[in-house]
């Protein structure tokens, strides 16, 4: 870095700093961590001597190993503090450390997909995202990128056609699809943080993410309509116990729920748990229809006509759990990743 550079970036931290500070305090609320605030920060100084720089960056540093990164997946997609202009500043921040860990990474994996959640128009066809498409995206961040994608990189797009072949949230959490593209991340190392890299799991993870909304929905869909058969052929309890739930669950609670998961997956696109209580849901009300006379057999939903038009119910939008997500099984969330 030669000192014009050094000089624009010392310019820019402090700032950033600033934007950043009421995000952080707010997360540090919000999971009880134990970090004292930074009181030049505090004071709202807008020109600090260099020992406040070197204050804050303590400060920064201390969070970040605090900051789990399920808690900031949680948090920024529940919290009104999160705006295009603090995601492009955290993802500066991660970006610009000089050594990075597993941690940074996932913070990293998780920012990028939701920045360019965040700024994507909706309506948007499979088709229209490619590679180009997602560097014009995130050029401010990552910088000009030639969307020329190396040959290691190459798995991603298999690894997206055979997750879009998927007809449930079981197949997909089974089939090893999402162990792929986690083994891809993590045997990337160093080459991860190569501007090409960057896009092109940028672009993996919000299409995964599309996929699992696709199938989160697609079956709650499914049990719904299962549940009603259930009941016409007169049908009042469940045994649950396999998805969590009680030996003679009432359909019609199991109704409500379902109707709550609708709420909550839209929110949050990965939720541990509930994700496999949803999968082993769809198993019992399947099995159920399967022997009760007089209702119809389950049938996996079928593939959307319209790729943006399925998917989209929330592709967009901010969600899981880790969605924590921690995506049930595997531990997993609707990036494709795992926690």
């Amino acid at each position: 870095m030669n000192q014009h550079e050094n000089a624009t970036d010392l310019k820019s931290e402090w700032p950033r700093a600033r934007l950043l500070y009421p995000l952080y305090s707010a997360l540090c609320r919000e999971f009880v961590i134990d970090m004292p605030g930074c009181a030049d920060l505090e004071s709202d100084r807008e020109d600090p001597p260099q020992e406040s720089m070197e204050e804050s960056r303590q400060w920064f540093q201390g969070m970040d190993e605090r900051i789990q990164v399920h808690q900031l997946r949680q948090f920024l997609q529940t919290t009104t503090l999160t705006s295009e202009e603090r995601l492009r500043a955290l993802l500066k921040h991660h970006l610009s450390k000089p050594v990075r860990s597993e941690a940074d990474r996932d913070k990293i994996d998780f920012l990028l997909v939701q920045l360019f959640a965040h700024s994507a128009p909706s309506g948007l066809e499979e088709s229209d995202v490619d590679i180009e498409f997602i560097a014009q995206a995130l050029d401010t961040v990552v910088g000009v990128v030639e969307p020329q994608l190396p040959s290691w990189l190459s798995p991603l797009e298999q690894i997206i056609q055979s997750a879009n072949q998927c007809r449930s949230l079981n197949e997909l959490l089974t089939s090893g699809i999402l162990e792929k593209g986690r083994k891809l991340k993590h045997l990337s190392a160093d080459k991860y943080f190569e501007p090409i890299a960057l896009v092109a799991f940028t672009r993996f993870n919000f299409l995964m993410r599309r996929v699992f909304f696709r199938l989160m929905h697609g079956d709650l869909n499914a049990i719904l309509d299962g549940l009603r058969e259930l009941e016409s052929a007169g049908v009042s309890t469940l045994d649950c116990r396999s998805a969590q739930f009680s030996g003679d669950e009432p359909v019609a609670r199991l109704r409500m729920i379902c109707q709550s998961w609708k709420v909550m997956f839209h929110a949050e696109y990965s939720s541990g748990q509930p994700l496999r209580m949803l999968v082993d849901l769809r198993n019992v009300v399947d099995a159920a229809l399967a022997k009760t006379p007089g209702a119809r057999t389950a049938k996996a939903p079928a593939q959307p006509q319209a790729f943006a038009a399925a998917a989209g119910v929330s592709a967009n939008s901010s969600a899981v759990s880790e969605f924590e997500v921690n995506i049930a099984p595997a531990g997993l969330d609707g990036d494709g990743n795992g926690q």
